[in-house]
């Protein structure tokens, strides 16, 4: 999920770098928006080295730049693509904005382009705090949904002792938990995923690999990341950011992901296998690059490791998640996999279905479960699968333990 970190003119912005790392740890894709005045406390370029993202200072081209379209609609596209806009710290000037519809920035201007929920966590002087003008701007704010994270009580960096001082993160952050209805039933737990295609080696400069973008199975990771996991990403090749506190390995081959996956199973609880694996590799790759001729050419072809039945024959008290990726007899031969590898649940979908599949945005499944639940999804963007996703798996470590502690 994507949230948009508004920082404001006040002493406490320098708290809000502090803030991006404790976002980017539960998961979440942060860019941030400064306005004048927070530019006077803290530069833009610290932000962007946190987050990796463009910091946006200005609602047009920077002063003596060259003003474009792009630049004069910025504040609707990042209206559209953010999940949350929390703005932290807030002073007292953007709460009156923010209260009486004012848009004279590029702050002020994407509050009132986006449609996404709103958290705001003043910070400021206790006497500005309990004026009237300003609570009565917070009330208005309350009564339109925005979520406010009343400041603490404190020594204040104006010498005074009261209300006013920036709340500490962990309620900042229950707050955005909150507001996007995020819930942390993950906490306390070590999550792996496999995610993207392998390469399989012919000669030096050719290999065998498949369609796979890695999209749902860093979709996954990063809903698990949200969700409280420590999340291990056991990435294939791919063209994709690893998600916020995410910890990726890269591999490439099968054996690769087998020997990684394996070394990195020990104290996870979970393991959900999105990656789509080659089941064949050739046989004796050749050291040279293989020339051109007329005539034609056989390739032996070996079985990869099954890592999915590997991993699941010592599973222990672990919940394995597989994945078939069908083109007919979608839920058959999901439930054949099911049975054959010994896997808790395994999500299936047909490649070929318009939506789905390989390189989408979106994706069409069916979670088959081991207790006989079978559960089709309608075509859903890949993060709401995936989180979809993990409710199944949080449901099936559930039961399981009610049935232990039954049996005890």
């Amino acid at each position: 999920m994507r949230i948009t970190l508004g920082v404001t003119g006040g002493v406490a912005a320098y708290k809000a770098a502090e803030l991006v790392r404790r976002l980017q740890q539960n998961g979440f894709t942060v860019q941030v928006v400064m306005t004048r005045g927070a530019r006077e406390f803290i530069t833009p370029l610290t932000f962007a080295a946190l987050t990796g993202q463009k910091v946006i200072t200005d609602l047009f081209a920077e002063s003596g730049g060259e003003a474009n379209l792009e630049s004069a609609i910025e504040h609707i596209a990042v209206a559209q693509r953010t999940d949350l806009l929390l703005v932290a710290p807030a002073t007292a000037d953007i709460l009156a904005k923010f209260a009486r519809g004012i848009a004279d920035d590029f702050l002020t201007t994407l509050y009132l382009a986006s449609t996404a929920p709103v958290v705001v966590a003043p910070a400021m002087n206790v006497n500005m705090w309990n004026h009237g003008a300003t609570q009565e701007n917070v009330e208005m704010l309350r009564a339109r949904g925005v979520k406010v994270v009343d400041p603490d009580e404190g020594y204040l960096a104006c010498g005074m002792t009261g209300a006013g001082r920036l709340a500490g993160q962990d309620a900042i952050v229950a707050a955005v938990h909150e507001a996007l209805h995020v819930v942390r039933d993950l906490a306390g737990q070590k999550v792996l995923v496999t995610a993207g295609p392998t390469r399989e080696n012919v000669d030096p400069v050719r290999y065998f690999t498949n369609r796979s973008s890695g999209k749902m199975g860093y979709a996954i990771a990063e809903a698990a990341a949200q969700r409280g996991a420590h999340v291990i990403l056991v990435s294939g090749p791919t063209a994709l950011d690893a998600p916020p506190g995410v910890e990726r390995i890269d591999v490439e081959s099968a054996e690769e992901m087998h020997r990684a996956v394996l070394e990195k199973m020990a104290d996870c609880s979970i393991a959900i296998f999105a990656a789509a694996v080659a089941d064949y590799r050739p046989a004796e790759p050749n050291g040279q690059k293989i020339k051109r001729t007329k005539d034609s050419m056989t390739i032996s072809l070996e079985p990869t490791p099954d890592i999915l039945a590997a991993v699941a024959r010592s599973k222990g008290e672990r919940l394995i998640v597989g994945f078939a990726a069908e083109t007919e007899h979608v839920v058959e031969n999901a439930r054949k996999k099911l049975a054959a590898k010994g896997a808790d649940l395994i999500v299936a979908n047909d490649v070929t279905a318009e939506g789905a599949g390989f390189d989408h945005d979106t994706n069409i499944v069916t979670l088959i479960a081991r207790d006989g639940r079978d559960l089709a999804l309608p075509q859903m963007s890949k993060n709401e699968v995936a989180q979809r996703i993990l409710d199944e798996v949080v449901r099936l470590r559930s039961e399981s333990r009610s049935a232990q502690r039954s049996a005890v």
